[in-house]
């Protein structure tokens, strides 16, 4: 019966053994499958009809695969647990087994180890009695016993004690010799005994460590999943970097190029009717600081550059001594004055002369912070643009502002300052005529009078160049269902799950990634209100921002509407603003 039950239970082990295995193989297989995704050469796939862009569409066309493929990851590692968490309970369970019979082996050494030194001093002892039985035995005859005996009494005695004498010498080195047969015999047992503990041990932190390894192998393989796919999403904040402008533009040597498309009026004359266009308050700006076209408005308008830097810092400059050097990026060391100063190509010099000196003292307060730390200038307009060819024939009018400004500086203050800020500044709030922006605010704001073409702009080119690329529109006017294309995005993005919103991305060969179809996120926006054609919009705007946007009487933030556009408006539409979102959408 123990026979029986010991081969069935042998059984059960191997069966469980072939079960465990052919699991973990089906896992391996699985594991190598979904990596094997990544390691195919990008020939093995047939190619999306549309063009791919780079490493963008490399990985967005792989979301939803890499998102099904740690489902898959998950779903196989999950019984793997499970079966790991009633492992770890039998290995508790043997190895509290094994623990146990390490202590009893232990006990029985011990008790083993002074059964033989008991036995070293019965031995020592037998070893007196043997000599003894032997000198009875062999040299005391009975003759000679009854010779010595005084009396048939005492013979008796001397025979009966030799005889009881010699059968417990008989009964010693019997006990004796087994005791030393079982000493032998439990030494052989608990060494073999230890030896099966130390194996099963082996065995024990084995099958543990495989199963705990192909978990964290399993995991680990999740994580990098994850991680792609957080990567991915991250590539939405890129595009909305990107459509946000790259850095903040000022004007340069010449004025900014104005495009008709672009306008008010160009869409007014010539968009198709029922079209809708997004028209930023200006455009590439942080609003902090000075707006250059606004400081020519002033001047325009009898500002001296005193005020002009008052109204937009909040303090009239002094005067600090701005003698020696500057180090310029590639060009070295230079007089900050007459040198780097008289290359500033930030204004043209065609300018009002107050603007061109409210001009020259912020630049001048600009680099001042890197001539006194002795750190170098950068010569784009991620500082400041700085020309040699300006520097070394400056235009009178410039180099006059220069000079006539010499030393002057706004003291603690981060001079900032581009081309256009939309009609409201910081610190100042509205930049416009009476301080205020009721009614038509732009009709009445330092923009607008120092002629900006950037104050009430659609923008629909990839920077801030006219000649910039386009992704292939020539306006960037919407049809009523490419606006209700916009209008689903936000909804997803406000109200759906992070993978809903994944993929909202632009519709184009220029973006490239694996962008929702039209009808695609108008079904999955169809649960959270989503629309099919945009037919009303009403913009709410307030204190330099735009607060609501309704379309079809569903209310947006102003804040959700721009995320949604610059994700996913077509093309190289955007709102080019950082940080805040001052808009306006118009209908014809």
């Amino acid at each position: 019966m123990t026979k029986g039950k010991r081969a069935k239970g042998r059984g059960q082990r191997e069966e469980g053994k072939r079960s465990t295995s052919s699991f973990i193989f089906l896992l391996l297989l699985l594991i190598l499958g979904l990596f094997s995704l990544f390691l195919l050469p990008s020939s093995f796939f047939p190619l999306p009809s549309y063009a791919i862009s780079a490493q963008l569409d490399e990985l967005q066309k792989q979301i939803d695969d890499l998102s099904r493929l740690r489902q898959l990851s998950e779903d196989a590692t999950t019984p793997l647990e499970a079966q790991l968490k009633d492992l770890d309970a039998k290995i508790a369970s043997a190895q509290k087994g094994i623990d146990a019979a390490v202590a009893e082996n232990k006990r029985l050494e011990k008790e083993l180890d002074q059964r033989q030194t008991d036995m070293a001093v019965q031995y020592k002892l037998l070893s007196a009695r043997i000599r003894s039985f032997y000198k009875r035995s062999y040299l005391a005859s009975p003759f000679l016993l009854f010779l010595a005996s005084d009396s048939s009494g005492q013979l008796t005695r001397d025979l009966s004690y030799r005889a009881s004498a010699a059968q417990k010498d008989r009964q010693i080195i019997a006990d004796i010799a087994l005791e030393s047969a079982e000493i032998e015999n439990t030494q052989k047992s608990l060494a073999a005994r230890k030896s099966q503990l130390e194996s099963l041990q082996a065995k024990l932190d084995t099958e543990a460590g495989f199963f705990r390894g192909e978990v964290k192998k399993a995991k680990d393989y999740q994580a990098s999943l994850s991680g792609q796919i957080a990567d991915l999403t991250a590539k939405q904040q890129e595009i909305l970097s990107a459509r946000s402008g790259q850095f903040i533009a000022s004007i340069g040597d010449s004025e900014l190029a104005d495009d008709v498309n672009a306008s008010i009026r160009g869409f007014r004359e010539n968009a198709p009717s029922g079209s809708f266009a997004v028209f930023s308050f200006g455009g590439y700006t942080h609003r902090k600081g000075m707006s250059q076209y606004g400081a020519r408005g002033r001047a325009q308008s009898g500002q001296d550059f005193k005020t002009i830097l008052k109204a937009y810092y909040g303090k009239e400059p002094v005067n600090k001594d701005t003698s020696g050097n500057i180090n310029v990026s590639g060009y070295g060391s230079m007089n900050f004055e007459e040198k780097y100063l008289y290359g500033i190509a930030e204004m043209p010099s065609s300018w009002h002369s107050e603007a061109l000196k409210a001009q020259a003292v912020a630049a001048r307060t600009y680099a001042y912070r890197f001539k006194t730390q002795g750190s170098s200038i950068c010569i784009t307009e991620y500082c400041q643009v700085f020309s040699k060819s300006k520097s070394d024939n400056p235009p009178q009018a410039w180099k006059d502002a220069v000079d006539a400004t010499k030393g002057q500086v706004v003291e603690d203050v981060v001079t900032y300052y581009a081309s256009t800020h939309g009609g409201f500044a910081s610190p100042i709030g509205w930049d416009t005529t009476d301080g205020s922006g009721g009614g038509n605010f732009t009709d009445k704001a330092y923009d607008k009078l120092g002629g900006s073409p950037w104050l009430y702009k659609a923008w629909y080119t990839q920077g801030y160049n006219i000649n910039s690329d386009k992704c292939g529109r020539s306006n960037p006017w919407l049809n009523d269902f490419e606006m209700a294309d916009i209008v689903n995005a936000a909804l997803v993005l406000t109200k759906g799950s992070s993978e809903e919103a994944s993929r909202i991305t632009p519709i184009s060969s220029c973006w490239g990634g694996n962008p929702y179809s039209h009808d695609e996120l108008r079904n999955i926006a169809s649960k959270y209100g989503g629309i099919s054609s945009a037919v009303s919009v009403t913009v709410t705007q307030s204190n330099g921002s735009t607060s609501q946007v309704t379309i079809n009487g569903l209310n947006l933030s102003g804040a959700d509407f721009k995320k949604a556009f610059n994700l996913r408006a077509p093309g190289r539409l955007s709102i080019p603003q950082k940080g805040f979102a001052f808009f306006n959408i118009e209908k014809k």
